[in-house]
């Protein structure tokens, strides 16, 4: 596994062709609170390339221009989440988009076990450490297995989109996880205008 740093915005000659596995990391998980540090990306090869934004240095065209890209499927795990941060602090709505906890929940109904670490063991076989989950993503220097950690989280998922959509197919749900999947940008909205709680579907 490789791992690359980028500092403010990707290099200019990196791709990763028709679909890129995207995380964030972030210094906690409230998005009108905590700030975006790192987007985290691979294509699927074994390596990763981290971006990390310093305070206020939210520029990064390449990285926006990736993530906005309608020709490149964008795979997440719990998107609701990482396009929320991208939206507010990024400027941009990530999409086309996958999400592997989404997929996870309309096929794998015999179980409440959908974190990423579940699915890596139980789909792939991989065991994901946790170690680095509560972690100082805004420290002037991140250490070897912070970067470690960061990149473990998108290199596992292009095996997942795989293994998920050959469970979608046969449940016969592929169109109902597309649709979900064109709706997590209006979720990520409703829950960066303030109805993070609220099931504006309920009664």
């Amino acid at each position: 596994m490789a791992v690359e740093l980028h500092q403010g915005d990707l290099a200019e000659n990196v791709r990763f062709g028709a679909a890129v596995a995207v995380d964030t990391e972030t210094m906690g998980l409230n998005p009108q609170r905590d700030r975006l540090c790192l987007v985290q990306l691979s294509a699927g090869d074994g390596n990763c390339h981290i971006v990390r934004l310093p305070q206020g240095s939210y520029a990064a065209p390449r990285l926006k221009a990736l993530l906005a890209d309608p020709n490149v499927t964008k795979i997440f795990h719990f998107a609701r989440f990482d396009v929320a941060m991208i939206r507010r602090f990024l400027d941009v709505t990530a999409g086309p988009l996958y999400c592997t906890k989404i997929a996870s929940r309309l096929v794998r109904t015999f179980t409440d076990r959908h974190g990423l670490k579940d699915l890596c063991k139980d789909l792939l076989g991989v065991e994901l450490s946790k170690e680095q989950q509560s972690s100082d993503w805004g420290a002037a220097e991140l250490t070897p297995a912070q970067l470690k950690y960061a990149a473990a989280d998108v290199l596992h998922l292009h095996a997942l989109r795989a293994k998920l959509d050959e469970l979608l197919r046969r449940e016969n749900r592929r169109d109902l996880a597309e649709a979900c999947f064109r709706f997590i940008p209006i979720r990520a909205e409703l829950d960066l205008r303030g109805w993070a709680e609220e099931d504006i579907f309920a009664h």
